[in-house]
Formats: C-alpha cells, sequence, structure tokens
C-alpha cells in the first residue's frame, strides 16, 4: 500500500515512482516499482532496507469447529511454544530465550456468532501492518460494526496506527449502536453521520501515533462497514473493500470504489485485471494520517432483502478475487467445504489467499445475514 506521491506518468500511461534525482526505483528482488522510503516491496515483499528477509510461511488452518477468538491483540503469550517455559514481557523465553511469536501475525476476533474476522501477516511480510475491530448485538443480523485499516508499508509505526484506527472508529460506531425506528432515508443518514465521525476519530488516532523524524508519517486506508438491519450503510478511504454477497444467486455487489491509481485506469477504460495488475495498482489517492488531503469517507448504503454475507476485507484478499462475482464464487465454494461458521469461513478465506501466494497482509471480516450457519458439507437450507 503506497500513497500516491511522488507519481510520475510512464511511457506506457501508467505511473512509475521517482527519486528526487529522477532516476525510476525498482525493487532488487523482482523489479517492480516501488516509493521512495518504502520498506516492503508490494509484488513480492521483499525488505527494501537490506537483504530479503526469510519468512516461513504459516500454516493454513482449515479448522473443523471454531478457533477461540480473540476480541483484542494480545501480549507475548504466557508459555513459551519450544520448551514451554515462561515468556517474559519483552516477548522472550526466561529458560531457553525463543521468542514467542508476535501476536499480530494472527489475529481473530467474533463478538458474536455471527460476526467475525480473521487479519493474518500473509507469507511474504515480515510484520503485519493490517489491522480489525468488530462490535455486534447478540441476535443475528441485528447490529454490527466491521472496520478494517490497511496500514501503508512506506510509511513509520503503520502498524501501530492502523490498529489504534480501527479500534477508535470501532468504538464510536459501537457507542452509536442501532438507529430509532423511522423513515429508512433518516436512519441511513444517521449511519452515514456517525460513520463520518468514526473516520474523525480514527485519523486522530493515527495522528496520535504519528512520530516526528525522518520517514513517512503513519497511515492507513480505512472501510467500516454497519449493519443496522434492514440496512447496510458503508464508509471508506483507500482501496480497502466491501463487498455484499447474496445467496441463491442474488446479485453480488462490490460496495466501495478503490481510492487508487487503479481505479482511475479502470474509471477510463482499462480492463479491471490489467489495472489492478499494473505498475503501482496500489498506490493510493486517499489515506488516514496528518499528511492526508481530505479524509472526509465516501458512504454508500444498501437494503439487506435476503440472506447472504457482509464481507469487508483488505487488498491481501481482493489481490487474488477482485469482481464481486468471482468473490461470491469464491465464499460459496470455501463455506462448502469448510462450513459457514463465520470464524471458520474467514480462517478459510485467509489460507486461501496465503495459498495463492500470501504477498501481502491479509485481513477478512464477515457478518451472516439471514439464516444460519451451516457445519462443512451440509445442504442448503
Amino acid at each position: 500500500m503506497t500513497p500516491a506521491e511522488g507519481a510520475a506518468t510512464g511511457p506506457d500511461g501508467g505511473t512509475t515512482v521517482e527519486d528526487p534525482a529522477g532516476a525510476a526505483l525498482l525493487c532488487p528482488s523482482c523489479a517492480s516499482p516501488v516509493a521512495v522510503g518504502e520498506r516492503f516491496c508490494e509484488a513480492c515483499g521483499t525488505d527494501l532496507g537490506g537483504p530479503p528477509a526469510v519468512v516461513p510461511p504459516p500454516e493454513a488452518p482449515a479448522p473443523a469447529s471454531p478457533p477461540e477468538a480473540t476480541s483484542e491483540a494480545a501480549g507475548p503469550p504466557a508459555e513459551c511454544h519450544e520448551c514451554g517455559g515462561d515468556v517474559a514481557d519483552d516477548g522472550y523465553c526466561t529458560r531457553c530465550g525463543a521468542r514467542a511469536p508476535d501476536p499480530r501475525h494472527h489475529v481473530t476476533e467474533q463478538p458474536a456468532p455471527w460476526v467475525a474476522a480473521v487479519c493474518d501477516r500473509g507469507v511474504r511480510h515480515t510484520g503485519n501492518e493490517d489491522a480489525v475491530a468488530l462490535a455486534a448485538e447478540p441476535e443475528p443480523g441485528t447490529y454490527a460494526v466491521l472496520v478494517v485499516c490497511d496500514g501503508v508499508s512506506s510509511s513509520t509505526d503503520s502498524d501501530v496506527a492502523s490498529l489504534a484506527a480501527a479500534r477508535a472508529a470501532r468504538d464510536v460506531l459501537a457507542d452509536s449502536g442501532p438507529q430509532a425506528p423511522g423513515a429508512v432515508g433518516t436512519r441511513v443518514a444517521a449511519s452515514a453521520k456517525a460513520l463520518v465521525l468514526a473516520t474523525d476519530a480514527a485519523n486522530q488516532a493515527v495522528i496520535d501515533h504519528t512520530t516526528d523524524g525522518p520517514g513517512n508519517p503513519a497511515s492507513c486506508t480505512f472501510v467500516a462497514a454497519v449493519v443496522d438491519s434492514p440496512e447496510l450503510v458503508v464508509g471508506w478511504l483507500g482501496d480497502s473493500r466491501a463487498y455484499w454477497l447474496p445467496d441463491d444467486g442474488g446479485t453480488s455487489r462490490l460496495l466501495t470504489t478503490d481510492d487508487s491509481f487503479a481505479a482511475e485506469q479502470i474509471a477510463a477504460g482499462v480492463p479491471r485485471a490489467a489495472a489492478e495488475s499494473g505498475p503501482q495498482a496500489h498506490a493510493i489517492t486517499r489515506w488516514l494520517g496528518v499528511d492526508a488531503p481530505d479524509h472526509t469517507p465516501r458512504t454508500v448504503s444498501l437494503d439487506l432483502d435476503a440472506p447472504g454475507w457482509v464481507l469487508v476485507c483488505s487488498d491481501g484478499l481482493w489481490n487474488y478475487c477482485s469482481e464481486a462475482r468471482d468473490v461470491a464464487a469464491l465464499v460459496a465454494a470455501t463455506s462448502r467445504s469448510a462450513g459457514s461458521e463465520p470464524l471458520v469461513l474467514a480462517e478459510a478465506l485467509v489460507a486461501w489467499a496465503n495459498a495463492q501466494g500470501g504477498q501481502d497482509n491479509i485481513t477478512v471480516a464477515l457478518a451472516r445475514i439471514g439464516h444460519g450457519v451451516l457445519s462443512a458439507g451440509a445442504p442448503p437450507p
């Protein structure tokens, strides 16, 4: 994820990134264009500050029952995974000295049985700059908040800032709660206003976690979906996305329009597949942070009139499956094999993205609308 600063038009009409001397900067591993000050290559994940990091791929889980969910990223585990000794606050075992796995590498949340998310480091990156925060009422399909932020890899402390932003927005939206009964337009307008306030809080959280010094200031994308039955309202900046995926052959929809060079190329007539795989495809034009030109979110609303899934994700998932109809087919096929319990399904979708290459951090957040969830292999109701 790269803010679109310092972008220039290339000979093919695309964009390249130049250093102050005017020379194009390329990844030493895969020769993809990279931004000035970027720490990792978006194409292959190479650490641009030194030799490529060797990162073992995480296991691709396919649990038969829901794994235990955590509501917030916790500190280091209490027990060493190597020898069973105690892990100190600094993350190292007091007996054998082994470093405990970073809890941010794989985070799960499930505030209610019908809402869940998984946030994973992926295969190629050494850290996880994605973040997710959820809230939900216990009654299925009633009220839920799903927030995903993707830290800009070329900025400083984007992992800290993205998590602070996601939680700040979640808290504002959770506090606003379900809108009072009334006209649909009035309810949607109230939710849209809450999304603006939530984005303000998220932007301030990023600023509060921005440190002075060399390098680009902390920044991240933002997308939040508010399920307030029967309405869904979404607000966003950047290229993290929200989809509506109805069951039974209904029309699936990508609800957000990326703030990115790729989206501008698509609007100009470039085929989506070509635009999203081209140079600087993930250079974003709007973001949260102290250097953001404008952090007012765009919003969209939808009437949830059928059973289905609200899916909110980072580009670590849609890199490999972008079109709404393709995402719907992926979710349907995955739920047939893994089941449609939301946390299990989110884990399976993250595992699928990792199996495709896992070139970026991956976040998948799901809210089930309509009839209940299914176990693996169960026929549809």
